[in-house]
C-alpha cells in the first residue's frame, strides 16, 4: 500500500486552501543564527503571570543559567540564552505595541557558549506530578504560537481521563516551515517528547497529526516509530491528513483526526484528549532528560522581503532587526509580520524581541501590502459563513461589532468560540476586517469583566 493510499478519509469541512509560499524554506535545513549585540529577554513570553528576576544588574551569568523564576503554577522560568552579563533589567518593547519588563544580556564575543548548566535526570522513575515541575522548570510553553504553559496542560483537570496525545504537526499556516524541519531533523525527540506527555497524562497511545504537504516528515517519523518498535516501544501512530487551513487548530484537527468534537468554550480534556505542538513535544524530549531550561528556538525567517530565507535555530531574545540583518532583509520591505499571514500580528518596531511562541518572521514588500484599503458595506453573501471553522455567522457579529453590542456578540453568538483563524476577512469581498473587529470585542469584554 502507497503512503498516499494510507492517508485517512477525513478532512476539514470548512476552512479554505490558501497559497501556502512553504518552498521558500521547506526545503532548507536549521542552521544557527549568531548571537546579536544585545539579547532582550521579556519577563512575560507566555499565558500567564510574567516571571520574577532572580539575577541583578552587572551580574555575570552562563548559557542555561536561571535568570528568572516562575511566579506561582500558570507561570514559567526564564533562563540566559547566553554566557554574558546582565546589562539591565527594564522596561522592552512587545508585540502588543506596549512595553514589558526584559533582562538585557550582553554575551561575551569570546564565550564558547556551551550550555554548562543542567544535569542528567532519569524520568523512567518519575512521578506524573515530578514530571509536571520538571517541565515547569525546563520554561518549555507552547511552541506553536499560544504560549501556554506546557506544564499545565501535562496535569490532568479534577475529574477527567486523558486515553489519547495528539501531536500537532499540521503547520498549516502559509510560509511556515519550523514543525516541518524540526519533524525531519529531529524525529527521535518528538517521539520522546510524546511518551513523557503519554506518562504524565496516563495515556496508553499518541497520534501525530501531518498534513499531506509533508509526506517526507511523515516517513522521517514513521521511521523512527519503527526503530522504537524493535526496541518494544509501541503507543504511538502518525496519520497524514489533507492539507487545508486552519487544520492546525487543535479543535479542528481533533475533529479530523478522532472524530472527536469539543464542546462549545471547551478544552479536549473534555473529550479525553490532550494536544500539543510538535516542536513543543520536542523540545521537552531534548531539554527534560538533561535538566536544561528553554533558551533557544527555530523561527522561520521567510517571504519577498528576504534574499536568505531560512528556518534559523536563534537565542531567545534576538531583536527582529538584528534576525533580518542576517537574513539580508530587503531595502522594500512594508511590513514585518510574526507568524504566519493569517493569524499572525504586525509589528511596530524591529526592536522586539523574539520569544517563546515566535515561530516566524514574515517579510512582505509594498507589492504585497498595497492591496485592497477600502472597506465595502456588507454584500450579505455569506462567503465567510461558508468558511468559517467553527460554523459561526462572522457576517453578524461583525455588523454587532460597528454597533458596539460586544455583550450580545459573546452571549448570544459565541464570540469566544472564534480562535480568529481570520478566514471570514480573507474572503470577504468587501474587505472587512472582520477578526480585527472580533478582537476589539473579546478585547472590551475582558476590561468589562475586569472592571465588573
Amino acid at each position: 500500500m502507497s503512503l498516499m493510499e494510507l492517508i485517512a478519509d477525513k478532512h476539514l469541512d470548512r476552512g479554505l486552501h490558501v497559497p501556502e509560499h512553504k518552498d521558500l524554506t521547506s526545503g532548507l535545513p536549521i542552521r544557527r543564527l549568531p548571537f546579536a549585540p544585545m539579547l532582550v529577554v521579556p519577563l512575560s513570553q507566555h499565558a500567564g503571570t510574567p516571571a520574577i528576576p532572580i539575577v541583578r544588574e552587572g551580574q555575570e551569568v552562563v548559557r542555561g543559567e536561571p535568570i528568572a523564576k516562575a511566579a506561582g503554577f500558570v507561570s514559567v522560568p526564564m533562563h540566559s540564552p547566553a554566557t554574558g552579563r546582565v546589562a539591565k533589567i527594564a522596561l522592552a518593547p512587545t508585540a502588543r505595541g506596549d512595553l514589558s519588563m526584559a533582562i538585557y544580556i550582553a554575551p561575551y564575543r569570546a564565550a564558547s557558549q556551551e550550555v554548562l548548566y543542567g544535569a542528567p535526570q532519569d524520568i523512567g522513575h518519575m512521578t506524573p506530578e515530578e514530571i509536571v515541575q520538571a517541565v515547569q522548570n525546563t520554561g518549555v510553553v507552547g511552541l506553536g504560537g499560544a504560549a501556554f504553559p506546557t506544564h499545565v496542560k501535562l496535569k490532568v483537570p479534577e475529574g477527567k481521563k486523558i486515553d489519547t496525545v495528539v501531536v500537532n504537526g499540521c503547520e498549516c499556516e502559509p510560509y511556515l516551515t519550523t514543525d516541518h524541519r524540526v519533524m525531519l531533523e529531529q524525529p527521535a525527540a518528538v517521539l520522546h517528547g510524546a511518551r513523557i506527555a503519554m506518562r504524565a497524562l496516563g495515556a496508553p497511545k499518541a497520534v501525530i497529526g501531518v498534513e499531506d504537504n509533508k509526506l517526507d516528515a511523515v516517513e522521517a517519523l514513521r521511521d523512527a516509530i519503527d526503530a522504537e518498535a524493535a526496541r518494544g516501544l509501541t503507543g504511538i501512530t502518525v496519520e497524514s491528513v489533507p492539507a487545508k487551513y486552519p487544520q492546525g487548530a487543535e479543535k479542528m484537527l481533533v475533529k479530523v483526526l478522532l472524530g472527536r468534537e469539543v464542546p462549545s468554550r471547551g478544552l479536549p480534556a473534555d473529550v479525553g484528549l490532550a494536544v500539543f505542538n510538535v516542536a513543543t513535544l520536542a523540545q521537552i524530549g531534548e531539554l527534560l532528560p538533561v535538566r536544561q531550561g528553554l533558551i533557544e528556538r527555530v523561527v522561520t525567517v521567510t517571504g519577498p522581503g528576504v534574499r536568505k530565507p531560512g528556518n534559523y535555530l536563534m537565542a531567545l531574545g534576538t531583536p527582529l532587526r538584528w534576525a533580518l540583518e542576517q537574513a539580508d532583509c530587503s531595502e522594500q520591505v512594508s511590513s514585518v509580520i510574526l507568524g504566519g499571514p493569517m493569524m499572525g500580528p504586525a509589528v511596530g518596531s524591529l526592536e522586539i524581541p523574539v520569544t517563546k511562541g515566535v515561530t516566524g518572521i514574515l517579510v512582505l514588500t509594498h507589492e504585497q501590502v498595497n492591496g485592497h484599503s477600502r472597506i465595502y458595506p456588507c454584500i450579505h453573501c455569506a462567503a465567510c459563513v461558508d468558511v468559517c471553522p467553527i460554523h459561526l455567522n462572522p457576517s453578524h457579529l461583525g455588523m454587532l461589532a460597528r454597533k458596539d453590542r460586544y455583550e450580545e456578540m459573546e452571549a448570544e453568538y459565541h464570540l469566544m468560540d472564534c480562535f480568529e483563524c481570520a478566514c471570514c476577512s480573507y474572503v470577504c469581498p468587501s474587505h472587512i476586517p472582520l477578526v480585527q473587529y472580533f478582537r476589539v470585542a473579546k478585547q472590551m469584554n475582558r476590561e468589562r469583566k475586569a472592571r465588573a
